[in-house]
């Protein structure tokens, strides 16, 4: 037990004095220094209660001293409040607001808007007056009936012995009677109790938006330290130094919050709208000076832009929230993947687990040296892992060892600095380019021609749709490679702008976000940046996106070492950013949590070639008949513009004709036999032209066949002649078109690349002379 009241020797402060002692039940004599056990029982009590009863005293003597102070600003809060109420109360009745947007139409002479206001007027007086008669006629039936049965308990009453009553009539009486009871003992301190109500409610309005009394809010509570609201807001953005914020604010102006201080997970949410002349970004660059007002770090603070540059979107943590790591990872000792939902990869700053999007995403990782970014590629590739249908390629362009637990699970890996880890990194990345092309052949056979890989496309194995989750680490290596960087870099600009629809997934990671290591249109077009603490706004926006060090949204806000696996994140939610504390795997000297979890995945394989075994077959996809789709887009009419048809033929097929020009139209309809001619200034196609090509070619089907472009290959009938007045289109255009494109631009069939063996396992897309899953 403890007691206060002994100085320490020479120094003056009060300590607490340890005795010992045991507790006696009261049944015992037995005495401690000449005191009865109930004494030190209330010695016991008192010590017990001493701290709260020394709280009680001085908040009570604290209150007691600033009673002055306390009334008169209760006598302030009433005024207000009660003004407060005469001015809305005003502006209600004499639709102020309103009107005064029809003044400031009238005199910017914007007639339109000056009609809106004036009828919004007169529909809201027409409605007050409706609301008014039902009310009135609610009330007076609600009387009437409430009278009549008043009326008819007292004549039952009169008439008949309660006694004699049956028992709910009984019960009904019982409840008049407390009701009358209750009314009439309450009546006559109705009038103090309204007023009263009246004042607090008045009161309450006028306050300065406070939750509550200071000493409630702040000594003993266990948030009193993350306790953000209004007035608290309002005060640090009154100090940071903007001019127009502070002229508004000294001239009594109040901000507008549309969305009020709130608890959002571990931490509070507000919007503000800003005054005049103030932008978010204004606030955004007072990031520091605004933590510190609010007794934050900067790295708890997070002003933003939002959906308006005049409306601030600010989140605050609670103290010491995001110092904590973020746990163990979900999926560490069981449970399954599936891609097309996402993977966990993290927690946000409000505390809620977030779920990577892999499939229709791509990705860009990276930070300082030492921060997290190989643990996060890690970490995804690990719960790709664990889904049983995709596929995992890993390139690593350096000498690490991160990766080698995922070995056995991994279609293609290589690890080193050599120049044949590069080329076979390239070679990888124009095997899925043509992957990517079968894909799309693939998917246009399918009923219903999907726009893109669905899970019941990836379950089935004789697509070959399943996922591909292709990540390459210290990417700028790659990209930077004196030899093979120019075509990595095309080659990966190609895949990410195209490859989401197919299954394909690119995951890139640097620690070298330049705009010399990592190409511009790779960050232009990734879905999903993240960013752990790099050194300038350079390298924030070429991981992030192109303005948001601007609008606030800042890794280099991150300390190093510090915030070390701490990372902002964009596009992997709805919001515009998340503060993401992400799940570590480790795989270091002596811990290994990663080859559990690798094993796991292996036993779930739904095919053995998704890891070293045979490739999946190619499908062959029926060539496009151009002819038969320029007919169904002109049919009915007798003749339709090239550039209609054109367009017409892109929104039927898009991946097919949407590189098409009217060059190559024009060069696809004389292949096929059909001459476009002028009409009204125009070229046009007229549908009797392409009848007759089709009828041509039916005939030449009967007789010696055609290929699908109209053309004869062999038989008596020859090739149908080109007219000599229409040239074919340049070597360039062949070039360019060449591809998916079949038909009459197309000389020869298309061929598909070899693969490589890019790498310690082979790979599983389609080799040439494999046949297709319609072969015998």
């Amino acid at each position: 037990m403890t007691s206060q009241g002994d100085l320490a020797d020479g120094g003056g402060e009060l300590v607490r004095q340890v005795l010992d002692g045991e507790f006696v039940s009261e049944s015992k004599t037995v005495t401690t220094q000449g005191k009865s056990p109930l004494k030190i029982k209330a010695a016991v009590r008192s010590v017990v209660d001493l701290d709260v009863m020394i709280r009680v005293r001085s908040v009570i003597t604290y209150r007691a001293r600033n009673v002055p102070r306390d009334v008169v600003r209760l006598l302030w809060f009433l005024t207000r409040g009660s003004g407060r109420w005469i001015a809305k109360g005003w502006r209600w009745a004499s639709y102020s607001d309103l009107r005064a947007d029809a003044r400031a139409a009238r005199l910017s002479g914007d007639v339109q808007a000056r009609r809106t206001a004036q009828e919004l007027i007169r529909s809201d007086a027409k409605a007050r007056w409706a609301k008014l008669g039902i009310f009135l006629r609610r009330v007076l039936v609600g009387a009437a009936a409430v009278t009549t049965l008043l009326v008819l308990l007292a004549l039952m009453d009169a008439v008949l012995d309660r006694s004699a009553m049956p028992g709910w009539l009984r019960a009904v009486y019982s409840i008049r009677d407390a009701l009358t009871a209750a009314v009439s003992a309450v009546l006559p301190w109705f009038p103090s109790l309204a007023v009263a109500g009246v004042v607090v409610a008045a009161v309450w309005e006028g306050r300065d938006r406070t939750p509550g009394a200071g000493w409630l809010t702040r000594p003993d509570r266990h948030d009193s330290d993350s306790w953000v609201d209004e007035r608290m807001i309002t005060r640090a953005l009154a100090h940071l130094g903007i001019a127009p914020l502070n002229s508004f604010l000294k001239g009594g102006g109040e901000l507008v919050y549309t969305v009020a201080a709130r608890k959002d997970g571990d931490g509070t949410q507000a919007q503000i709208r800003l005054p005049l002349g103030v932008t978010a970004e204004m606030v955004s660059d007072r990031r520091k000076v605004l933590a510190a007002n609010l007794g934050r770090a900067s790295l708890e603070t997070w002003p933003t832009t939002g959906e308006e540059d005049g409306l601030l979107d600010l989140w605050i943590a609670d103290k010491g929230t995001l110092s904590g790591g973020a746990g163990d990872w979900p999926l560490l000792r069981d449970g399954t993947v599936d891609v097309f939902e996402g993977v966990p990869f993290g927690l946000t700053q409000r505390g809620l687990v977030v779920n990577a999007p892999l499939i229709g995403s791509n990705w860009l990782i990276g930070g300082r040296p030492g921060q997290g970014k190989t643990n996060l590629l890690r970490v995804l590739m690990v719960g790709a892992a664990l889904d049983p249908t995709a596929e995992l390629w890993v390139f690593v362009m350096g000498e690490s060892p991160d990766f080698d637990p995922l070995a056995p699970r991994l279609s293609r890996y290589r690890m080193g600095m050599d120049d044949s880890v590069a080329a076979d990194a390239v070679g990888a990345l124009e095997d899925l380019l043509s992957e990517m092309e079968r894909r799309g052949r693939a998917l246009g056979e399918q009923s219903g021609r999907p726009p893109k890989v669905s899970r019941r496309l990836a379950d089935n194995p004789r697509l070959g749709l399943h996922p591909i989750v292709l990540s390459i680490d210290e990417c700028h290596e790659l990209f930077q490679h004196p030899k093979h960087g120019k075509r990595a870099e095309e080659l990966a600009v190609k895949l990410i702008k195209r490859g989401r629809k197919y299954g394909i997934v690119v995951l890139l990671a640097t620690q070298s976000p330049t705009k010399d290591s990592i190409p511009k249109e790779i960050t232009r077009n990734v879905a999903c940046g993240v960013a752990f603490a790099v050194a300038d706004h350079i390298a924030n926006d070429g991981l992030l996106g192109s303005g948001k060090y601007r609008s606030g949204v800042r890794a280099t806000e991150l300390r190093m070492h510090t915030d070390r696996g701490t990372c902002v994140a964009v596009g992997v939610t709805h919001n515009s950013f998340e503060l993401v504390r992400t799940f570590y795997l480790p795989f270091e000297d002596g811990i290994d949590e990663v080859t559990p979890v690798i094993a796991r995945a292996m036993s779930d394989v739904a095919s053995p070639r998704l890891t070293a075994g045979p490739a999946p077959k190619e499908v062959e996809a029926t060539p496009v008949d151009h002819l038969h789709d320029i007919r169904s887009v002109i049919e009915g009419e007798s003749r339709v513009r090239t550039q209609t048809v054109l367009a017409r033929l892109v929104a039927l097929n898009p991946d097919e004709y949407e590189p098409w020009t009217a060059r190559d139209l024009r060069a696809a309809l004389v292949g096929l036999g059909i001459r476009p001619r002028k009409s009204d200034g125009a070229m046009v196609v007229r549908f009797e032209d392409v009848a007759d090509a089709i009828a041509r070619r039916s005939h030449d089907d009967a007789g010696c066949g055609t290929s699908v472009d109209g053309r004869g290959e062999t038989g008596s009938q020859g090739s149908f002649p080109a007219p000599s007045l229409d040239p074919l289109p340049s070597a360039e255009q062949r070039k360019r078109l060449s591809g998916r494109q079949t038909g009459p631009l197309v000389s020869g069939p298309a061929t598909g690349r070899v693969p490589g063996s890019g790498g310690l396992v082979g790979g599983s897309l389609p080799t040439e002379g494999e046949a297709g899953p319609h072969d015998d």
